[in-house]
């Protein structure tokens, strides 16, 4: 399977089995060396998440990020081997795990698939809690381990997300040990692009390890056996690829698909991190890509206003977090 999520990156929400999937034509994986510009709007977490225009499409000025095949970025100074790997794992996809997802999505009904990402979700609440306390938040740990209980009791071994609803009230919020080290000031990394794990930095790298290797002593020895590692893995894979399928073809439309995700990761990670921090959460430019599965950021603490959206903007996307590599979508039938 060439999709993990990266740091804690689950992406509960809308169903996306009930959408239409497509793949693409062979002369659509080819990524031409031509600029376009990432225009970030102010980030409202509470806004909707309209269609967006595609990147070309956005009128560039003097202040436009460019982004161009020709040129190694500061921050992608692999990009020769990342791009290599980012073309190997779409091959891959279109021949074997697009296939492997569609039979997942026909085979299981959405209930069912999310009963399976809840309960996958709610294995790493106990190292999600302990990261929120190197953070120093203990009330949003204590919160974490609440969630944790009531989920895997009365929602039946965290099958069914009782504690998000009321009267508890608990939303599920990511962390990690990736976030942590952000927290605490250390840059991300050069930008890589692995096929067992798609779009990371080397920070975000050592922090999803850390949290596998810490998982098994939170939760329990079982999650050490390769039947566990194995089976969750595929189904979380198989899961994410049919969830954000939209997502990838949305990136797959622009001109350069393999360097706009890797600008709306990085952007969206920092964006994150600064959350977390609680600083203003204002991106002047994000990827104006549709929030296909709205997760709510990392705690914020007394989150500012946030500032009017521009004239010519309707509305805002949701931040979303970016951890599954940029493949091709499902073939219909």
């Amino acid at each position: 399977m060439l999709a993990a999520p990266g740091a804690m990156a689950d992406l509960p929400g809308a169903d996306a089995a009930e959408q239409g999937i497509s793949a693409p034509s062979p002369d659509e994986a080819a990524v031409p060396p031509v600029s376009s510009r990432i225009a970030l709007p102010p980030v409202d977490p509470a806004g909707a998440a309209p269609s967006a225009p595609s990147l070309d499409e956005i009128e560039q000025d003097e202040a436009a990020i460019v982004v161009s095949g020709q040129r190694a970025p500061r921050q992608d100074p692999m990009q020769a081997i990342n791009q290599a790997s980012y073309d190997a794992v779409q091959a891959v996809d279109d021949a074997v795990i697009a296939p492997l997802a569609t039979g997942y999505r026909k085979a299981l009904p959405g209930p069912v698939r999310t009963g399976l990402r809840n309960v996958l979700r709610n294995l790493t609440e106990p190292v999600i809690a302990l990261n929120f306390l190197l953070q120093l938040k203990p009330g949003k740990a204590a919160e974490t381990v609440g969630r944790f209980a009531v989920n895997s009791t009365v929602g039946i071994a965290g099958l069914l997300d009782v504690a998000v609803g009321k009267p508890i009230n608990l939303p599920y919020r990511r962390n990690g040990f990736a976030y942590t080290l952000g927290y605490y000031g250390v840059g991300p990394g050069p930008y890589m692009f692995l096929p067992l794990v798609g779009p990371t930095t080397v920070r975000d790298v050592f922090g999803l390890t850390l949290d596998r290797f810490l998982l098994p002593f939170a939760v329990g020895g079982p999650l050490q056996h390769p039947a566990y590692v194995i089976g969750s893995f595929t189904i979380r894979s198989l899961d994410e690829r049919v969830e954000n399928d939209a997502l990838f073809r949305k990136i797959r439309e622009e001109s350069n698909p393999y360097a706009s995700y890797r600008e709306l990761y990085l952007k969206t990670r920092q964006a994150e991190i600064d959350a977390l921090k609680g600083k203003p959460v204002v991106l002047q430019d994000e990827a104006l890509l549709p929030a296909i599965v709205p997760t709510p950021p990392p705690f914020v603490d007394a989150p500012p206003p946030a500032p009017p959206a521009p004239a010519h903007s309707a509305a805002v996307p949701d931040i979303v977090f970016v951890a599954e590599p940029v493949v091709q979508p499902l073939p219909e039938g």
